[in-house]
């Protein structure tokens, strides 16, 4: 469903690619242990996890924001009829996401800046789209803004023999293009864009992964990329995912993350949380809780 929320005078909307269960909890959190997580289950189900199938509940979507002056999208899910073997999740998609972006009223070409949190096979997909046989630009008239360490990370792996077919897929058909059509920004360290956007580094779920820090008249959000995956990663914030690349560094990254929702009232926007999709953090000491953002949750703007 279509939510609009307003951060100050910036409108955020989700553009929801797909919306269900994923990966099963016990395989997804190389920390997984039952019996903590038994203790967080009361509130996890059955909108963050399924007890039944023991899979977490997740979203794929595109945050788009729009400040009056640029129409931004932060990452860009999947996207459709990308080869993907052994990524079921991923594979051959044929979804209507951009019909959901145009009920937005968006059309591709009205972005300015499509922003990659990092580059995962979920992230950049509809980065390009399939045209005459060939993988072209989606956003005709965007800078897509990447990190350098990122990119070359991918750039680098795609070129080993050793590495998974789905991710040197992804590099290729869903970097490489927009690179070599001259419409990628590669950035580095933190700074500022668009008059209300910090970009800023939150590295360890990979190298080079940017987080994005909105504000507008007093009101903050901060778009999190996959710094955490899931709600549970919030009290249970020492806990990685099986993606991250590097557990030490995304876990430093991930309390920071939170320290500064916390003590900001910043709105939690990550790119996988099931409905409501995004909450307040609150503090106490290094124990973080959700403080779920009900009221904007149902539609009504506070």
């Amino acid at each position: 469903t279509m939510q609009d929320r307003h951060i100050g005078d910036v409108r955020v909307t989700r553009i929801e690619e797909q919306m269900g269960p994923g990966f099963p909890a016990r395989d997804f959190f190389p920390e997984f242990d039952a019996e903590t997580f038994a203790g967080q289950q009361q509130w996890l189900a059955p909108g963050y996890y399924q007890p039944e199938s023991g899979r977490l509940v997740t979203s794929i979507h595109s945050w788009l924001v729009r400040t009056g002056k640029y129409t931004i999208l932060i990452d860009a899910c999947s996207g459709n009829h990308k080869p993907r073997p052994g990524m079921p999740r991923f594979d051959m998609l044929n979804t209507s996401y951009l019909e959901r972006l145009r009920e937005a009223g968006v059309q591709p070409e009205q972005i300015d800046f499509v922003m990659c949190t990092h580059l995962h096979v979920d992230h950049v997909g509809w980065n390009t789209r399939l045209e005459n046989g060939k993988w072209v630009p989606t956003f005709a008239n965007a800078r897509y803004v990447m990190s350098r360490a990122d990119h070359d990370h991918w750039a680098a792996l795609a070129k080993k023999p050793e590495t998974e077919a789905y991710q040197v897929n992804t590099y290729n058909d869903s970097v490489l293009p927009v690179v070599e059509a001259k419409k990628a920004e590669f950035v580095a360290g933190e700074h500022g864009m668009c008059g209300c956007f910090t970009l800023k580094p939150a590295p360890g779920h990979t190298p080079g992964q940017i987080r994005l820090d909105l504000e507008s008249r007093g009101k903050r959000a901060i778009f999190a990329g996959d710094a955490l995956h899931n709600p549970v990663q919030v009290p249970l914030w020492t806990w990685n995912s099986c993606f991250c690349e590097d557990r030490e560094l995304a876990r430093r990254s991930r309390h920071t993350l939170l320290a500064d929702c916390a003590e900001q009232g910043a709105l939690l926007m990550p790119a996988h949380f099931a409905p409501p999709h995004a909450a307040y953090v609150k503090a106490r000491g290094d124990r973080f809780a959700l403080d779920w953002d009900f009221d904007n949750a149902r539609g009504r703007v506070n």
